[in-house]
């Protein structure tokens, strides 16, 4: 069967959308024929993804951003078809994924990659919140300042562009932002411990990057069954700023009070209910409520073509 297409043509500002009729035919002119299906709504994409699993394609690639990714995979992971292949051209503005697995952003290198025949077998994230709904994700999970953001970006102007967009929503976050006293409770090889660790910005992580290229997890590999969980030290809004600007290099790993833990399985909520209404999830780029939270590592669920 043909390869399945999941298209966002609202990733890239837009851009997508706009170029896909081009975008088509060198696709096709590299891996042949394709089904298309466009997403019209957000959570779209996992319901197209997991439908055309289902139908017998093998290969479900995600165009767009890293978002369009998480809904993908989510689709995957509840079609259980372990038979088919995530692929992935990415469309969008952060690129966070694609620069974990080193691919350089350029159509050429993902349809090499696409065509090449290469696989490799990665983990996927799963959480759940108060309710028992099961939710999935293949980058990384935040809790704080992250999720503030995404909230301001999705009611921001995009006059002025994206990028300007997410300044702007990165501003009013951080005057809105609170420091979390997040309780943790990490189990890893059969042990596990508790701790309070006061941040306004915890990550849990599969792969290395997020927020556009910054580099919170340095250690994090998509395979190796594990999570890193990462907590910026910080505790005044200042010292946040300050230290948020280290995370492009990965130089906050050196900074005291930085917490940096690594296992299977998380258990997250806070110990201030007071800022519960401003300390929120980020799920692979896109807003996911806030704590509690219950995470687990699924080891080696989905085969991506790379």
């Amino acid at each position: 069967m043909k390869p399945l297409l999941v298209v966002n043509p609202s990733s890239g500002g837009g851009a997508t959308g706009r170029t896909f009729g081009a975008l088509r035919s060198a696709i096709e002119r590299a891996l042949g024929p394709v089904e298309v299906a466009m997403t019209e709504r957000p959570g779209h994409g996992a319901e197209l993804a997991r439908q055309g699993a289902e139908a017998g394609h093998e290969l479900v690639v995600a165009v767009g951003g890293d978002g369009t990714l998480h809904e993908v995979v989510s689709g995957l992971v509840t079609a259980k078809r372990p038979e088919v292949r995530l692929g992935l051209i990415a469309q969008g503005t952060g690129g966070d994924f694609r620069k974990t697995l080193g691919l350089e952003h350029r159509l050429d290198r993902y349809l090499e990659a696409l065509k090449s025949g290469r696989e490799r077998t990665i983990d996927v994230g799963r959480f759940r919140g108060a309710g028992k709904e099961e939710h999935y994700f293949v980058n990384i999970l935040s809790v704080g300042m992250g999720g503030l953001v995404d909230r301001y970006v999705s009611t921001a102007s995009r006059a002025l562009g994206g990028t300007a967009a997410y300044f702007g929503a990165s501003l009013r976050a951080l005057v809105a932002s609170r420091l979390g006293n997040v309780r943790v409770k990490v189990t890893h090889e059969g042990e596990t411990k508790e701790l309070l660790v006061r941040t306004y910005m915890l990550a849990v992580c599969n792969g290395m990057y997020f927020g556009g290229g910054m580099q919170v997890a340095p250690m994090a590999r998509l395979d190796d069954g594990t999570f890193e969980l990462v907590a910026l030290g910080a505790t005044s809004k200042l010292g946040f700023a300050l230290s948020s600007s280290s995370i492009y290099s990965g130089a906050h790993m050196k900074q005291p009070g930085t917490v940096h833990l690594r296992g299977e399985a998380f258990e997250l909520d806070l110990a201030n209910d007071d800022v519960r209404d401003v300390f929120l999830a980020d799920v692979d780029g896109e807003p996911m409520g806030g704590l509690p939270l219950r995470i687990d590592v699924m080891p080696k669920a989905l085969v991506l073509r790379a």
